[in-house]
């Protein structure tokens, strides 16, 4: 796959268009490009910045959309469970800044077409396990579409946690011992089941959850230089200081007098807040 295949791709769709290489990621071997020119100069730094071999894909930009999440999980008997979602639309650098959930940006008969649409997926899959299936939708026309599905953890898990209270990665591990998932407590309580109610049946494709009543947001810490366009940068840490509280708390995988170096992902820390809505939040 070469430039000027991609320019031919980009002139039967159409300009503006995305030029993204799969296997890049965290705002890596992505650039918009409005023209052919623009193409012949970013694709070969799409390829660079992703491992080698990686296919690249070009895609017609869809302006003014929203980056909408489904956090899914399915099961090693066919089933596949949405466990609410997640707003992802404040970015820079092609870099998530701050996540939220629920995403209440979109109607709420419209999410749940999101997540049959992403359970579905994972069932015809037979995926096993925790993953993201990450949607751009349109608030204007109220429509969505796919863009990929995240098969991991991401590191914005907690804000689904807090809103459901199903604990991610031990639901895996319960998942990968071949138990279903509508025999894991947390799941029955998400769906509203009583803690006496061991056995009635769940149908996650027709049964609705209990809808949060809380509000979460999360918020990176990065070490970028604000001077030369954010771009990720190293250098010495000489103090963090951070209280966390019931309802806001954080982590940081460095600590004083630490650093970051050339070669780490510009992350270093994660904040997360919730309260009865948005604003408090």
């Amino acid at each position: 796959f070469t430039a000027d295949d991609a320019i031919d791709c980009a002139e039967r769709i159409g300009y503006p268009v995305m030029v993204k290489a799969s296997e890049g990621g965290g705002g890596k071997g992505i650039r918009m490009c409005a023209s052919k020119e623009e193409i012949e100069a970013n694709f070969p730094q799409v390829q660079a910045e992703a491992p080698p071999g990686s296919p690249v894909f070009v895609m017609q930009l869809c302006t003014g959309a929203r980056h909408i999440e489904v956090q899914i999980m399915g099961d090693m008997h066919g089933n596949a469970v949405a466990l609410s979602g997640r707003d992802c639309s404040t970015q820079r650098r092609f870099q998530k800044i701050f996540e939220e959930g629920p995403p209440s940006i979109v109607p709420k008969d419209t999410f749940t077409q999101m997540e049959r649409a992403a359970q579905r997926l994972t069932q015809n899959l037979g995926y096993i396990g925790a993953g993201t299936v990450e949607y751009l939708f349109n608030a204007a026309e109220n429509k969505f579409y796919f863009l990929e599905l995240n098969p991991r953890l991401q590191v914005e898990h907690p804000v689904t946690e807090e809103l459901t209270n199903v604990n991610l990665p031990a639901t895996q591990l319960q998942v990968l011992m071949g138990i279903p998932l509508s025999n894991i407590p947390q799941i029955r309580n998400f769906y509203g089941k009583a803690p006496e109610d061991t056995t009635s049946p769940i149908d996650f494709m027709q049964d609705a959850y209990v809808y949060p009543k809380k509000h979460v947001i999360a918020a990176r810490i990065t070490a970028e230089n604000p001077d030369d366009g954010f771009k990720p940068t190293s250098g010495k840490i000489e103090r963090i200081k951070f209280q966390s509280s019931v309802s806001c708390w954080g982590y940081f995988s460095v600590g004083a007098n630490g650093g970051i170096h050339e070669y780490a992902d510009s992350q270093f820390g994660h904040i997360f807040a919730h309260g009865k809505t948005r604003e408090e939040a």
